[in-house]
């Protein structure tokens, strides 16, 4: 079953309608996370909302947003006023403008969405939008509001739907200039740049994200099943950086090394997918796997035949 829609409205290009239904891409929800304990009693932390003077907690129907315009002085604005200053973008995707895809800069780029029909209605107004992006090897702009904000978003057709990527607007965006100016400018040498091309070339492939594994996340999880089987826990010994003296020679012993790594590569090991993460986590004493139990437990027509 599919996550329930982030967002649901209609997509729109000129008088082309459909309602359609937008949902996350991505997800944390797989990943190893902590709680904040008590270390004295184990207890976990909660979390309380107070009033800054009085230190009373306040209950959600009391609290409203306020603009801070300095120390102590804030501008109240309630939710029945943001919804009056509700934009044409909170119900429809309204595509704007059509650009190539190398037009627009990745630190523009945040959160991508999948974007279906919305029941089963539209499904051809659906698909006259998708093709033509397709055919037109563009990407569809337009705007639509999420979490009560508008932001900008790029459409693109991926299989039968559509992956909507939210962008930054330019004020989110900081300047290269603040972070680049200081660095020195340097002369590349013709050697030096033949030296690491040809590294580049030893390692050149296709990105495949099934290569890759996330080591930190398989490493907390090794870390959780030796505490709970007991095992003492040593901290290991931290690799030494190498302080590079002559860059020439360590150019060339990087082409030695690649050339060697080649020669051994052996089939990267696929990671486990998204839902079978966890899975390498130890099962509760006392309890059988999920899918074991299911495996085991007998169906309901076997229970009926053999009543």
């Amino acid at each position: 079953m599919a996550p329930r829609a982030n967002w649901k409205g209609f997509l729109r290009l000129s008088l082309v309608t459909c309602p359609v239904a937008l949902y996350p891409a991505t997800s944390e929800s797989e990943k190893i996370s902590f709680n904040q304990l008590n270390r004295q009693t184990g207890h976990r932390i909660k979390y309380l909302k107070v009033d800054a003077d009085t230190g009373d907690e306040v209950p959600n129907e009391d609290i409203v947003k306020g603009y801070q315009l300095e120390k102590d002085q804030f501008i109240e604005v309630t939710k029945e006023e943001l919804e009056e200053i509700a934009l044409e973008s909170t119900r429809a995707i309204e595509i704007d403008e059509f650009v190539d895809r190398s037009d627009i800069d990745p630190r523009y780029l945040i959160h991508p969405y999948y974007i279906r029909p919305d029941g089963k209605v539209g499904h051809d107004a659906f698909a006259v939008i998708r093709e033509t992006i397709r055919e037109m090897d563009k990407v569809a702009i337009g705007r639509v509001v999420l979490t009560n904000r508008e932001h900008i978003i790029a459409l693109e057709p991926m299989d039968k739907g559509l992956v909507g990527t939210l962008l930054r607007y330019p004020y989110e965006v900081r300047s290269e200039q603040e972070y680049f100016d200081e660095i020195q400018d340097v002369k590349v040498t013709k050697d030096m740049l033949d030296l690491a091309k040809h590294i580049v070339n030893q390692k050149a492939g296709r990105f495949d994200p099934e290569k890759f594994e996330d080591h930190y996340e398989t490493a907390l999880i090794d870390l959780i099943n030796q505490k709970r089987a007991g095992k003492v826990i040593r901290p290991k010994e931290r690799p030494k950086g190498e302080n590079v003296v002559d860059l020439m020679e360590a150019l060339r012993q990087s082409v030695g090394r690649e050339a060697g790594s080649a020669k051994e590569a052996k089939p990267a090991k696929k990671p486990k997918n998204a839902s079978g993460q966890k899975e390498m986590l130890m099962s509760i004493a006392g309890k059988k796997p999920a899918k074991e139990a299911s495996a085991k437990k007998p169906a309901a027509g076997a229970r009926r035949k053999s009543a």
